[in-house]
C-alpha cells in the first residue's frame, strides 16, 4: 500500500524501484512469480502483440497463472496471420482471458477513413489505433507487463525490469534475453513459430509499417523502415 503522506508518483516510483531491485538478477520465470504474487489495485494484465518473439512470455505466463489477463491491441491492419497466431497460442498455452481491444469508430471515421493514415503520419496512426485502445484496456490495472528486451536496441538498451509508466507499474520481465535465450526457449518448450517469421520478418506490427529483415540487421529493422520510428508510442509517455 501506498504512504498517503507521499504523493501517488512518487510512491508509485518508489515500489517500481523497490521491486526492481528485488527482481534484477531473478530469470524472467522468478520475475513473473514475484510480480504476479504482488498485490496491485486493479491487479495485473500481459499485453501481447502476438508478434514473432510473444510465445515466451505467453508460455511462462500460461505454466504460472493461464488465466492472467493478456490484452491484444487488433488495429485493423493486422497480418492474418497475426490473427491466426493468437488463437493457436491461446489454444496450446490455455490462455484463458485473451482480451481484444480495437481502435475508436469514431476516431477512424474522423482521422483515418480511408486507411491510409500511415502514409503520411505514423504517429498520428498509431496514436489512434494502438496508444489510446492501449489506454482503454489498462484503464484500472495496477500494473502491466511486457515482452521487451534489452537486444532489441535504440530506446530499449537500458530497460529496467520493473519501471513507473504514468499510474501504473510496468514489468519487462524479459529484459535480458538476447535473440540466443528467445531462440533456445523455443526449441525447448517446442513452442509454434509465427507463420511469416519463415518468411523473414522478425518484428511483426502492422502490415504497411513492416518489412523482411536482411541477414545481419537488428531485430526490428523492418518496423517503420527508413522513417526513424523505432516505437510505436504505447511505450512512451504516460497511458
Amino acid at each position: 500500500m501506498f504512504d498517503l503522506a507521499i504523493p501517488a508518483d512518487e510512491a508509485l516510483a518508489h515500489r517500481a524501484a523497490e521491486l526492481d531491485v528485488k527482481v534484477a538478477n531473478a530469470t524472467p520465470q522468478d520475475v513473473l512469480e514475484t510480480i504476479l504474487a504482488e498485490r496491485f489495485p486493479g491487479g495485473i494484465a500481459a499485453v501481447s502483440s502476438f508478434g514473432t518473439e510473444s510465445a515466451v512470455l505467453l508460455h511462462m505466463i500460461s505454466e504460472i497463472d493461464p488465466s492472467t489477463p493478456v490484452l491484444f491491441l487488433d488495429t485493423g491492419m493486422l497480418f492474418s496471420e497475426t490473427l491466426d497466431y493468437r488463437d493457436t497460442l491461446q489454444d496450446q498455452l490455455g490462455l484463458t482471458d485473451i482480451r481484444v481491444f480495437k481502435p475508436d469508430q469514431a476516431d477512424h471515421d474522423r482521422l483515418d477513413p480511408e486507411d491510409m493514415l500511415w502514409a503520411s503520419d505514423t504517429d498520428a496512426c498509431c496514436g489512434y489505433r494502438k496508444v489510446l485502445p492501449l489506454g482503454r484496456a489498462l484503464d484500472g490495472f495496477g500494473a502491466w507487463i511486457n515482452g521487451r528486451k534489452r537486444y532489441h536496441g535504440d530506446s530499449r538498451s537500458n530497460l529496467a525490469v520493473v519501471e513507473a509508466d504514468g499510474p501504473r507499474i510496468k514489468v519487462n520481465p524479459l529484459a535480458t534475453f538476447d535473440g540466443q535465450d528467445i531462440q533456445s526457449y523455443f526449441v525447448r518448450h517446442h513452442l509454434p513459430l509465427h507463420p511469416l517469421q519463415a518468411l523473414g520478418f522478425s518484428s511483426i506490427g502492422c502490415m504497411p509499417c513492416t518489412s523482411r529483415t536482411a541477414e545481419g540487421e537488428g531485430a526490428r529493422a523492418g518496423r517503420w523502415r527508413g522513417s526513424g520510428k523505432t516505437e510505436c508510442g504505447i511505450h512512451i509517455g504516460d497511458k
